[in-house]
Parts: C-alpha cells; sequence; structure tokens
C-alpha cells in the first residue's frame, strides 16, 4: 500500500446535535489542532420521516479533523471514546487518506512512517475486513433535491446517510436580482456505503436526482480507510451475504 504525499488523514464524525464540542474537546487534547464542524440532518432505512403529519428530522453534527499519520490512533480514540461510537446508534466515525494538503505549514509530523510487517494472521483478517470494506459517496445537489438523492439510494441498499448544505456556483448558475449574482443553497448528501453496494448506489442516485442533466448536481465517490459505529448488525447482514 502507497501513502500518501501528504502525511495527513481526514477523521470525519457524525453525531447527535450539541456533541460536536466534545469530540472537538477530545481531538484537541490528543494533540488535534482544531475541526471544522458542519450541521445538517440525518436518515436511516427503517425511520419515519413523519409523525402525526409532521416532518421528523434528525439534527447531526458533522465535524472534520485533519491530523498527522503519527498521531491519528490516539485522536480517533479519544474520538471514540468522548462521542462513545463504541455504543449503538451514538454516531458513526470514518477515515480518508488525503492526497495533498495546503495551508498546513504551522503543522508538524508531517513525516512518513513505514508500515508494520504483517504476518499470516494478519493476513487472513485483513482478507476478512476487506469484505466490510466501504465507500463514502459525496453528493451535490440545489436544495430542496436532496430527498431524491435519500430516496435512491435507500431504494438501492443504502443504509442512512447525512445531509449538510452550503451554497456554490456553476456556469449553469448565472441568474442575477438587480444585478447581484445570486449563488444558489446547495444540499450535500454523505452515503456511507459497502465498496461491493457503491456503483449500484450511485448509479441509483444519478438517475433518481437526474445528475446526467447539467446543472443538477454531482456526486463523486472517495476511498474510506476505517469505519467507527457502523452497526454491528449490518455488518452481519452484509457478511451473510457475501457467503450465499
Amino acid at each position: 500500500m502507497t501513502k500518501n504525499k501528504s502525511g495527513q488523514k481526514l477523521i470525519v464524525t457524525i453525531v447527535k446535535k450539541e456533541k460536536a464540542k466534545k469530540v472537538v474537546h477530545a481531538s484537541t487534547l490528543a494533540g488535534a489542532q482544531g475541526g471544522t464542524t458542519l450541521f445538517g440532518k440525518g436518515f436511516r432505512m427503517d425511520e419515519k420521516k413523519r409523525f402525526l403529519g409532521i416532518p421528523v428530522e434528525r439534527e447531526r453534527e458533522v465535524i472534520l479533523t485533519l491530523v498527522s499519520h503519527s498521531i491519528y490512533e490516539s485522536v480517533m480514540e479519544a474520538i471514540i471514546q468522548a462521542a462513545k461510537l463504541n455504543r449503538p446508534r451514538q454516531g458513526i466515525g470514518f477515515v480518508i487518506d488525503t492526497k495533498n494538503i495546503s495551508g498546513i505549514n504551522h503543522m508538524i509530523g508531517l513525516g512518513l512512517e513505514p508500515e508494520p510487517e504483517q504476518n499470516a494472521d494478519e493476513d487472513v483478517m485483513q482478507v476478512e475486513k476487506q469484505k466490510l470494506d466501504y465507500d463514502l459517496i459525496v453528493t451535490i445537489v440545489n436544495k430542496g433535491d436532496a430527498e431524491k438523492v435519500v430516496d435512491a439510494s435507500k431504494e438501492a441498499g443504502a443504509e442512512g446517510g447525512t445531509i449538510v448544505t452550503g451554497r456554490g456556483t456553476g456556469i449553469h448558475e448565472k441568474a442575477k436580482l438587480f444585478n447581484i449574482l445570486i449563488e444558489p443553497e446547495k444540499e450535500v448528501v454523505l452515503t456511507l456505503i459497502v465498496k461491493e453496494k457503491c456503483e449500484g448506489v450511485l448509479r441509483a442516485i444519478e438517475r433518481g436526482a437526474r445528475l446526467d442533466e447539467p446543472g443538477r448536481g454531482i456526486a463523486f465517490v472517495l476511498d474510506v480507510e476505517r469505519t467507527v459505529g457502523i452497526n454491528h448488525l449490518l455488518n452481519q447482514q452484509w457478511s451473510e451475504e457475501m457467503k450465499e
């Protein structure tokens, strides 16, 4: 496995509202330089969308923590303990390897570390782990279209996801009001999915959100290195499907 040039890992933690402060505090004590918190809402496969006719939204906080490879394990463990990610339905965390980083000259510890040698037992465990590897599908659409992404991903087998909001500009979005450029609001859907299901879910999102049409949005896939807080029943179910 080739190490990235940046020597940095991005830890993404998704927790219930108002738990972000605990995550940031714990990660800082473990050596992280800080983090960025985004606000959004989550969804699950088995949840009800409405209660007594009122839309039900599960508020979520998404924390982005960039750390050097040398302190990654200690920061990750601190986040797990602070957010109680080893308990059911407390939240999830996952790690993405970065390729190139800019704007972190103040950080230290960018040196690359050699990978430890694996013995035969570890090789077997690695093969088993590969069955449960995950990808992250990031879908950026116009405000109001996130539900289409959610519905399409659920129908294709996704178990859940998180929606955050933002703004964006593009060549197909140049509306003006009193000669002032309007930046349309965007919704970003984060869908963590088992690798073997990723292609099917991505195609379903493309069809459901009509991403093949200009100006409708984009979707891309990121490799996930490690996950924490994923429901063990989901892993068990997927393992059983793989054996069939």
